[in-house]
């Protein structure tokens, strides 16, 4: 297929012919001064541009064509090129009821470049076609300095859900908005895998890319502007409002399944030796040079509504891809990423009611069909029915995963220029497991082979009420804004069938009485036959929950000009939630223009992130692998009288104070942004080790949530780029973008608790390699007429784990005492280089093709053995371990 799409547009490219000219100029304020970050757009098209910190741009653009240069805070300009090659622009500062505010600053007239705090603003449509990655996370991971993610593999719900962090905190800890409004988060609570470990997160590839406008990250605490989870920072994702046609894409894109490494013969998913995705029961399959096919369709199409500016913007995306397969060991046959259907809708719309007021609403739906290897279940082995899978087999964990969002509104503003806006934003998030190529060992030969097994949804609705005005005749600009907040949160977790949870005596009936029941006997090693879908155990009805709580809210903002040169911001909110209390925090920044090129800023603040429900209530049943060895455990939820018998107390609210200082300049087409932080958090929220757990029935151990750490995170982040053009048509630009992050665990709260197993060193080599400690990357794009090239390198650092070893004694491995245990348990993950390559080719007008590879040169993490946590050769560090990505991309327009 993707030699037949390459040759396909090689003839196209062959056959278009047309005509184009390149366009160069400034945009300035009313002022005369340079507006740097406009976004400027060749009408009817996604071909664009953004104006550098001199307020310079440059674009190649087809005959005819009209320009539409568009900013924060100013009214949009269209322009005619009509033959001329040099088009400077002056732009009105304005005050459009429909314009998004940038995210940490509520006044109209800030920009990126100029608020007290540092915020990182991604043109999408640009990262998207110099990138082969397809979901947003993947974006981010290499186009943000201190934003983190990447796949995970025998993590259960996080093979499906990947957790993403900033700076280095949990996934819970950054607010995700969309057009400024609170998204809900994820149900699904991590319990594996070596990011956010006891965390619930949301789901950000659960948005489309083709619906998004920009994204902005502010890389700074706001819990006293936006309340609860932006303690690492806010991301808010703008969606498109263009109303100027059809745009859309077709991309497709494989792995190379040649892995870097040291591998055995007969190791699983080696030649000769891999896993069939396609059939169960441990089948061997074909060899194959290319897995993890991707197919990725995405349309966006905008209408007007009205004559005064009113809009309706629609997208749409289907997503398939399939399996990758690693290599892996006899325990662990299906190591590699989950296979992915989904299909995504978004609308984004407004409509004028007069000069002043508005109605808005936005939202949409994601469904996603996700499949994914567990463990293997090898004989001999009770947990097997041989009749059943005569060689073992691979139990796949699929789920369906459907978020479903809407938000509403007005706008309007006074006659004396107050601002308003009412709101309503509800979101749901529903995980759905099925479990599949499975059985329940107790039903020994009359079992089914697939089951379903529940879930858990959480469903947030959230009322705003926010006032704003920005006053020019008080010194030299004052913006204020206050407002209110009532927010409601429900979790749910909902039983399976009961083949999925129940155990089952010798005569198939349902176990209730096991002093007059026999459970079954495997006949191969004489162990009792396990009850329950082997691979993920689903929820009964004892575990079910159906909890909800309120949340209200008060804050206020302001920013005062107190100088043409100094800015001061200030912020307050106070919270008060139905189940634990309030709590009230507090924000202070300030940027200082020290001259015409450089901007000095800073803040401190205090922020908190209340326990979710789901760390609250959540509570399973599972069998979790150690050192391939199987062992029932028990997850109790927090309002338990079993967890508060081993001594862990009621979750409270986590804790932080935040601190930053950094400083911009630019120097000629040279613009630099550096920013260290500081973060510190209290009682942190934990998922802790495996406690024995005699006294409960059926159980070896049992874990719980705990307020159980608190830390100390310091780090840098360091933004530099430099623009220059050539001519008329041509331009080339470099960007460096690097964070060096150092997180310390201060204290663990353990109370009377061994500390090993409350949270022990592997369970915090596992919350430190939360983010690496320093993410360095470097990007070139040269820029010619219809040609365009992009070459980037990101350098990952060493990250530290420990692995299943530290469970063991030390004497049976051979080591002298328990620290020499520790020296052989570390696995080094040495720091490596990544090396992304793209071509892009404008066929025509109206289409244009990009190929290119992610990994080039197929990097793999280097550190290898047969302990790590997902049971395959790597652990998922760095920048995972799928290898080199190649991929093909048209994208079109008319």
């Amino acid at each position: 297929m993707k030699q037949t799409l390459l040759v396909a547009l090689c003839l196209l490219c062959a056959t278009f012919s047309f005509a184009q000219q390149s366009i160069s100029g400034t945009v300035n304020d009313d002022q005369g001064n340079p507006l740097p970050g406009v976004n400027v757009v060749e009408k009817g098209t996604n071909n664009g541009a953004s104006t550098d910190f001199n307020g310079n741009y440059s674009i190649t653009v087809q005959d005819g064509a009209t320009l539409v240069f568009s900013y924060i805070g100013f009214n949009t300009v269209e322009e005619a090129v009509n033959g001329r090659s040099t088009i400077n622009i002056s732009m009105q500062a304005g005050e459009s009821l429909g314009e998004v505010q940038l995210v940490g600053s509520r006044s109209p007239k800030r920009t990126a470049t100029d608020t007290a705090v540092p915020i990182d603003v991604i043109d999408i449509a640009e990262v998207t076609t110099q990138s082969g990655k397809i979901e947003v996370n993947e974006l981010l991971q290499y186009a943000a300095p201190s934003f983190n993610a990447n796949k995970q593999s025998g993590s259960d719900g996080a093979d499906h859900i990947d957790p993403a962090t900033l700076r280095g905190l949990g996934p819970d800890q950054t607010l995700v908005l969309i057009n400024g409004k609170r998204r809900h988060s994820s149900s699904l609570i991590n319990i594996f895998g070596t990011r956010g470990r006891g965390n619930t997160g949301t789901d950000l590839n659960a948005i489309p890319a083709s619906a998004i406008k920009r994204i902005e990250i502010l890389r700074d605490g706001a819990a006293a502007q936006y309340g609860s989870d932006a303690i690492a920072g806010v991301i808010n994702i703008v969606l498109k409002d263009q109303t100027d046609g059809v745009t859309g894409f077709i991309s497709y894109g494989a792995y190379s399944t040649n892995a870097d490494g040291d591998f055995p013969d007969g190791t699983p998913n080696t030649d000769g030796n891999r896993l069939d995705t396609e059939n169960d029961g441990n089948r061997i399959g074909d060899d194959q040079s290319f897995d993890g096919g991707s197919v990725k369709i995405g349309v966006n199409y905008g209408v007007d509504l009205g004559e005064k500016g009113g809009y309706a913007n629609f997208t749409a995306e289907y997503v398939s891809k399939n399996k990758t397969l690693r290599p892996g060991f006899d325990f662990r046959r299906g190591f590699g990423e989950a296979a992915i259907d989904g299909f995504n809708f978004f609308a984004n719309a407004a409509f004028p009611l007069s000069d002043k007021t508005e109605i808005y609403a936005f939202g949409g739906r994601n469904f996603r069909d996700t499949d994914a290897f567990a463990f293997t279940r090898n004989n001999p082995t009770a947990r097997n029915v041989t009749s059943i899978y005569p060689n073992g087999f691979t139990p796949r964990i699929t789920s369906n995963i459907i978020d479903n969002s809407v938000s509403a509104g007005i706008r309007t503003e006074t006659d004396s220029g107050w601002k308003i806006d009412i709101s309503n934003t509800y979101g749901k998030n529903n995980f759905h497991y099925f479990i599949k190529g499975t059985l329940n060992a107790s039903l020994q030969e009359g079992s089914p082979t697939d089951f379903d097994a529940g879930g858990h949804s959480l469903s947030q609705n959230t009322v705003n009420l926010d006032f704003s005005k920005y006053y020019d005749d008080v010194l030299e600009g004052m913006n204020l804004a206050f407002g209110a907040e009532y927010r409601t949160e429900n979790f749910i977790i909902f039983a399976g069938e009961e083949g999925s949870y129940g155990t089952y005596d010798e005569n198939g009936i349902l176990i209730t009485d096991p002093g007059n029941q026999t459970q079954p006997i495997d006949p191969d090693t004489g162990d009792l036959r396990p009850g329950g879908s082997q691979g993920f155990p689903g929820y009964s009805p004892a575990n079910e929950v159906d909890r909800s709580r309120s949340n209200f809210s008060l804050y206020a903002d302001a920013e005062f000009d107190l100088s043409q040169s100094f800015l001061l911001s200030a912020a307050a909110r106070f919270e008060n939630y139905s189940d634990f209390g309030s709590t009230l925090n507090g924000k202070l920044a300030a940027r200082l223009k020290a001259s015409d090129n450089v901007n000095i800023r800073g803040s401190i603040s205090t922020g908190f992130r209340a326990p979710s429900l789901a760390q609250i209530y959540y509570n399973l049943r599972f069998t979790n692998f150690v050192g391939g060895q199987a062992l029932e455990s028990v997850l109790s939820p927090n309002n338990s009288p079993v967890t508060a018998a081993f001594g862990i107390g009621p979750l409270e609210e986590e804790t932080a104070f935040n601190a930053g200082l950094g400083f911009t300049a630019t120097i000629g087409d040279f613009t630099a942004t550096v920013d260290g932080y500081f973060i510190d958090v209290k009682d942190r929220i934990v998922l802790t080790g495996n406690f024995d757990a005699v006294g409960i029935p059926g159980v070896e151990a049992a874990q719980f949530f705990a307020n159980g750490a608190d830390t100390q995170t310091t780090g840098l982040d360091v933004v530099l780029s430099w623009r220059k053009s050539f001519g008329d048509d041509s331009s080339f630009s470099a960007a460096f973008i690097g964070n060096i992050n150092n997180m310390k665990i201060k204290d663990v709260k353990n109370g009377t608790l061994d500390e090993q197993t409350f949270f022990g060193e592997r369970d915090k080599a596992f919350l430190l390699a939360s983010a690496p400690d320093s993410k360095l990357s470097l990007n070139l794009n040269y820029k010619r007429d219809w040609f365009d090239a992009a070459l980037s390198f990101t350098r990952f650092s060493e990250v530290e784990l420990l692995d299943f070893q530290v469970f063991e004694s030390p004497a049976d491995l051979g080591y002298a005492n328990f620290e020499e245990l520790l020296v052989g348990a570390t696995d080094t993950y040495g720091a490596k280089m990544v090396t992304d390559l793209a071509f892009g080719f404008q066929l025509s007008e109206t289409l244009k093709i990009n190929v290119g590879s992610n990994n080039l040169f197929n990097v793999y993490p280097d550190q290898q053995d047969d302990w790590s946590e997902a049971g395959g050769y790597w652990d998922a560090v760095q920048m995972g371990f799928g290898g080199a990505y190649y991929y093909a991309r048209l994208g079109f327009n008319f």
